[in-house]
């Protein structure tokens, strides 16, 4: 496994404050649980990408108001960086470089990610990064995904899958919970956290949040290549 640059530059008795990239699922909530419980860092809060017109996180199609009541339950205040549809790379960064600006001036210079073994995404984060004078935090970065995906459900996590690339996982998916009977039913070649694409989650409870958030499923619909299954507070 990779060192994290990060944790060489922790001065003794000192946390080092970092920003984590929250993406509602279910990754994010154990990476984020996984700094909570290192005395090394200090999450001061997180950053969300919201798309435009949707007002729903990007890639999972979350609802804006769950995501809220997620920040609501973390304790963390929350920063959302808008992106328009079909948003190029470009306008991405400098939209990403605008979110994060606020916490380099207050001396934050660390960002945190759930990212699990995709090394190139990893690198991209890292020269994207080095590029603003930040660096990345990568606490999940090499777990087995096998193993990690059984530990996040043992840990108390409830998550639903609220996308999927039915090229890979069949639309009836959508909607399902992230528990072991869906891990035992996922076809050998979708990666089980669902750290390809395959899969995106929404969590409604963790032992990180102060109560569980109450939600129930809504209409499943297909766009623009992907199955949404919508959930609505409540």
């Amino acid at each position: 496994m990779r060192e994290d640059p990060a944790a060489s530059a922790v001065v003794p008795g000192s946390p080092l404050p970092v920003v984590f990239s929250w993406s509602a699922g279910k990754d994010s909530a154990y990476g984020l649980m996984t700094l909570l419980a290192n005395r090394r860092f200090r999450v001061v809060g997180l950053l969300t990408t919201m798309t435009e017109g949707y007002r729903r996180v990007t890639m999972s199609g979350v609802r804006e108001e769950l995501l809220d009541r997620q920040a609501e339950e973390l304790g963390l205040p929350l920063t959302k960086v808008w992106i328009p549809p079909g948003c190029s790379n470009q306008l991405y960064e400098a939209r990403m470089a605008a979110g994060l600006s606020a916490a380099g001036e207050d001396g934050i210079r660390h960002v945190a990610f759930s990212d699990l073994f995709l090394e190139d995404v990893r690198s991209y984060r890292e020269r994207w990064l080095a590029g603003l004078g930040l660096s990345g935090v990568f606490p999940l970065f090499g777990r087995k995904t096998d193993s990690l995906a059984r530990e996040m459900i043992a840990w108390g996590l409830r998550a639903t899958l609220v996308c999927l690339d039915p090229q890979v996982l069949p639309s009836e998916f959508a909607g399902r919970e992230y528990d072991l009977a869906l891990l035992g039913s996922l076809p050998a070649s979708v990666d089980p956290c669902g750290e390809r694409g395959e899969f995106h989650t929404f969590v409604h409870s963790a032992p990180i949040f102060r109560q569980s958030i109450g939600c129930h499923q809504g209409e499943v619909v297909r766009r623009d290549g992907f199955v949404y299954c919508d959930l609505e507070a409540g």
